[in-house]
């Protein structure tokens, strides 16, 4: 590279994303709990229109996304035409600050956040701004006293990755009204889901011009693989996203997937049970071990320990017994281990690691 041939100024300080790791070296058979997968997959429903679409590889997906949003508007009791669809709600971030965001403005986010909200905001060339949690929960008072007459977007997942946290509805109000007039509260429901009878935020975003929510297919519908995500919020911010997106960012199969995978209510309604189940059993059988967990509301648990050192040594350990989860010092938490919650088995074979690493058992 030449010294005139320069990035847009601060593409060189994105450090580059690292999913979780899905292998060890030497084992065939390792069970992979580092990318909040849904251990059950997708529905069958999904599967049978997958397999239908290879039929027309050959034509050209339809840019509007007509079929899908509708769908989902139908499950969820929203307006289609305020729906957009990307590859993956990661998609749908990076529009938000394609489009509202740039050189002297701030994008805020929580210190232990969803590390695309950094790595988008610094693509459009804004100014990532990392604001303070409370004992890993969104502080609301700390966002509000971060904001400023350049702050354009605050992202806020709840519940939270790779905390597992969430804050009530009264507090996402609280700070939707305390948000400066230029700015756009996007929440990220990637794991709403797995709460029962939240909405993720929906309603919110329908009645505030300045609420925005993401939600994706990655999570509890199983279908990570296909990257699909969709956004809801105002149509004039809806609009200005269409405008940005990639006519033809959705393939054919993604989308016909996605449909059946929305409609099939029944296979997310088992998932987020057994979830729910086997989150509590790991939760309570990793405090037995003397390995503690802020209460999760998602498909994973924040496993605390003594210390970073004490947390890879665990972290080995468990790899040595074909188990991957992901360590966590990219998100400021270099003495936690996020688990996936995986099948009945996996959780199992995990606690009972832990007892061995801890010599309990």
């Amino acid at each position: 590279m030449t010294d005139q041939i320069r990035p847009q100024p601060g593409i060189m300080d994105i450090a580059l994303y690292e999913g979780g790791v899905s292998q060890v070296a030497g084992l065939s058979d390792a069970v992979k709990l580092s990318s909040n997968e849904n251990p059950f997959g997708p529905s069958e429903k999904a599967k049978e229109a997958y397999l239908r679409a290879v039929h027309k590889l050959h034509r050209y997906p339809p840019t509007d996304h007509a079929a899908l949003r509708q769908a989902i508007g139908e499950v969820h009791g929203l307006d289609p035409s305020r729906i957009i669809c990307g590859a993956g709600s990661d998609e749908i971030i990076h529009l938000l600050c394609q489009a509202y965001a740039g050189r002297r403005t701030d994008v805020i986010h929580t210190e232990h956040g969803f590390l695309m909200y950094r790595i988008s905001a610094l693509a459009a060339g804004a100014h990532p701004v990392a604001v303070p949690e409370r004992d890993r929960t969104t502080d609301v008072d700390a966002i509000l006293a971060a904001c400023s007459g350049r702050t354009k977007l605050v992202f806020l997942a709840n519940p939270n990755n790779p905390t597992g946290t969430m804050i009530g509805a009264a507090e996402i109000e609280r700070l939707a009204d305390g948000l400066p007039p230029q700015a756009l509260l996007v929440l990220d429901g990637a794991y709403a889901e797995y709460v029962e009878g939240y909405d993720g935020g929906a309603a919110l975003a329908t009645e505030r011009p300045n609420v925005v929510m993401t939600r994706t297919f990655s999570k509890i519908y199983g279908l990570g693989g296909l990257r699909i995500g969709w956004g809801y919020g105002p149509k004039a911010v809806i609009d200005v996203l269409n405008r940005v997106r990639g006519p033809f960012n959705l393939s054919s199969a993604q989308l016909e997937t996605a449909e059946a995978a929305v409609r099939d209510q029944a296979h997310v309604a088992e998932c987020r049970s057994e979830n729910t189940r086997l989150r509590a059993w790991l939760a309570d059988a990793l405090a037995q071990r003397g390995v503690p967990s802020d209460t999760s509301t998602a498909n994973f648990i924040l496993a605390r320990f003594a210390d970073q050192a004490e947390a890879e040594a665990c972290d080995q350990f468990l790899q040595s017994r074909g188990l991957i989860v992901r360590r966590v010092t990219g998100y400021g938490l270099p003495s936690c281990l996020r688990i996936t919650i995986g099948d009945e088995a996996s959780c199992r074979r995990v606690a009972h690691a832990v007892g061995q690493f801890k010599g309990l058992a």
